[in-house]
């Protein structure tokens, strides 16, 4: 009886040994994995982000990046200029929503003017790795262009916005002149005014309602002749991104009078890969 009793205590000492044995392999193996899994995300290189998307600002269109457009592509970027409405916030956050699904592979948002606001809102989109704010607003959840700006003293481009009986604004010829394009020659700004898109107050007016800048790392061109938005509403929002600022001295319509910096500082932002903040 006491030989049979101290062969099952042997016993169910050897089943605990190989059963601790067996957890403790285990948990090695999965501090192992764990820390080349760590290892492994410490060194690995930033991949490029190759696709492109412009959103254009209000009282533009599309082709206002036509000076960007083929110096990003000549690095062999993606580039597509996304044509907003500028119906609502919510009309023009779906037509970027809509190209980036379109996109093969992640994208890097870029906004100028109120095309900032846009991309703040659909740059939450899984895809989007990075934003770039070109003389753009930069609102918070719960903040609009219009709001912003009312932080700081009025702009001067205000007192050349007219209203139409739909509630859409348009900028008057005068103020595309002095206020808007001012450095441009006189044929480039007849061009915007001929192409402008009247915007609606509704647009300009509309809250985000979550801020990607908060989750996706940001770069800010900050144009020190805006008659748009004040130099000092600018560079406040580019201190509350934290975001890599440059400062262009440029009129608003940076985009037409100094493609070759907002160029520069878009292929610096996709070289980067959209690395954590």
């Amino acid at each position: 009886m006491s030989n049979q009793g101290n062969r099952k205590s042997n016993d169910a000492s050897t089943r605990g040994t190989a059963i601790i044995t067996s957890a403790l392999l285990a948990l090695s193996c999965v501090s192992i994995l764990a820390f080349s899994t760590k290892a492994a995300a410490q060194i690995e290189p930033k991949t490029a982000v190759t696709n492109v998307l412009l959103v254009h600002g209000a009282w533009v269109d599309g082709s206002s990046w036509a000076k960007v457009i083929p110096a990003l592509e000549a690095k062999g970027l993606n580039v597509v200029s996304v044509q907003i409405p500028l119906t609502s916030l919510a009309d023009d956050v779906a037509a970027t929503k809509r190209a980036i699904a379109l996109a093969d592979g992640p994208v890097l948002l870029v906004g100028h003017s109120y095309g900032g606001v846009v991309i703040t809102e659909a740059g939450n989109d899984p895809k989007v790795k990075g934003l770039v704010y070109i003389a753009a607003f930069a609102p918070d959840a719960g903040e609009s262009a219009v709001t912003l700006l009312k932080t700081v003293p009025d702009s001067p481009v205000g007192a050349e916005l007219r209203p139409d009986s739909s509630g859409f604004l348009k900028l008057t010829e005068k103020g595309m002149d002095e206020d808007f394009a001012e450095e441009l020659s006189a044929a480039e700004k007849k061009i915007l005014f001929a192409t402008q898109i009247p915007t609606s107050v509704n647009a300009l007016g509309a809250p985000v309602s979550q801020a990607a800048w908060k989750t996706k790392p940001s770069w800010f061109l900050l144009t020190t002749k805006d008659r748009v938005i004040p130099v000092e509403l600018g560079r406040n929002m580019a201190h509350k991104l934290n975001a890599e600022t440059v400062e262009v001295s440029s009129c608003h319509a940076v985009v037409v009078a100094h493609p070759e910096e907002v160029s520069s500082l878009i292929i610096k932002a996709a070289q980067a890969g959209g690395g954590a903040r």
